[in-house]
């Protein structure tokens, strides 16, 4: 075949074949009738290797390499392209991931998509300062989207920084919430301990949902971070974390108070009267019990002033003396 009907039966153009040729990648190696040169069918398929390897991401040198070179590595070569893919899929999402950031804050001009653009660099500064001035700034005319304020908050080690960042997604409302969920998956304990910390400085409804769902994590730490902040909103859905917290021990004092606000009745104080065996978790129980109010928790207290430890029977005698 001639370079024309080449070009078009391969979608190669006949400039890039002639390149090839003068390069000694793809030379055609038959001759007409008329003395031109032709392709055979050898040639041919040459050049859809070629264009194969192309395809891969391969230099025309490589591709020469490993068409003419039998102990060209295709395996390492290969290994290699991938690692280049990689890099620029995560170069590339990155940058879009920035641009629909921008775009999220609906810039009017470029003033405003480069106040962004600063905005979010000094958010991912290495200075704690800078970061922390973003945050604080961050609610205002120039915003920063929500889900890269709570990006930054899952990841930020500096207590003055987190609060900033905290608060800066206190004042977003339900915006924030698809990606503190997310946190809230994270395998890093450091990351879901963050991510409850910042749920429950949000009062939006979404929130309410998320830390209802925290209440059955696997993590401990977030389940009664959650329940302590569910009864704040008045959540009863957290009493059985909170009675779990009185009898291990862990947080009591507040889970007492949590108690005590979302009212009492039978079930709750036969539930914390419950597995209460061990002397250390019943003097626990008594103690909570002074701050949980109706006649279920003072009949409990009247059972208590008969222990037989001693200190139990006290405290429990006090707490009913108070009560009166």
């Amino acid at each position: 075949m001639l370079i024309g009907d080449v070009a078009r039966r391969s979608g190669v153009s006949a400039r890039m074949l002639r390149h090839y040729d003068r390069i000694g990648l793809v030379q055609p190696t038959s001759r007409s009738s008329t003395g031109y040169r032709e392709y055979s069918p050898v040639d041919v398929r040459r050049l859809f290797h070629v264009e194969s390897l192309r395809s891969l991401g391969l230099s025309l040198h490589d591709v020469g390499r490993a068409l003419d070179d039998p102990s060209f590595a295709a395996s390492g070569l290969v290994d290699e392209l991938a690692t280049r893919a990689e890099e620029r899929i995560a170069r590339d999402t990155e940058l879009l991931v920035r641009l629909r950031r921008i775009s999220g804050v609906r810039p009017e001009d470029w003033e405003d998509v480069l106040g962004t653009v600063a905005m979010l660099g000094d958010l991912g500064s290495v200075s704690a300062g800078k970061r922390q001035s973003a945050a604080l700034s961050s609610v205002g005319d120039r915003s920063i989207p929500a889900d890269a304020l709570a990006e930054a908050v899952l990841s930020e080690p500096a207590t003055n920084v987190a609060g900033a960042l905290r608060w800066a997604l206190a004042q977003t409302g339900g915006d924030a919430i698809a990606p503190l969920r997310q946190g809230l998956n994270s395998p890093d304990p450091e990351v879901r301990r963050r991510a409850v910390d910042t749920v429950v400085e949000i009062s939006h409804p979404d929130a309410t949902e998320v830390l209802r769902e925290a209440l059955i994590h696997d993590d401990q730490q977030v389940r009664r971070v959650a329940a302590l902040e569910l009864a704040a909103r008045g959540k009863a859905d957290a009493i059985p974390t909170l009675i779990e917290m009185v009898h291990d021990g862990t947080n009591d004092v507040d889970a007492a108070d949590a108690l005590g606000m979302l009212g009492s009745d039978a079930s709750t104080v036969a539930a914390l009267m419950n597995e209460a065996d061990d002397s250390a978790v019943r003097l626990r129980v008594t103690q909570a019990l002074a701050s949980i109010p109706g006649p279920a928790a003072v009949q409990a207290l009247q059972e208590l002033t008969h222990d037989a430890d001693r200190s139990i029977a006290v405290t429990a005698d006090y707490i009913l003396g108070r009560r009166d």
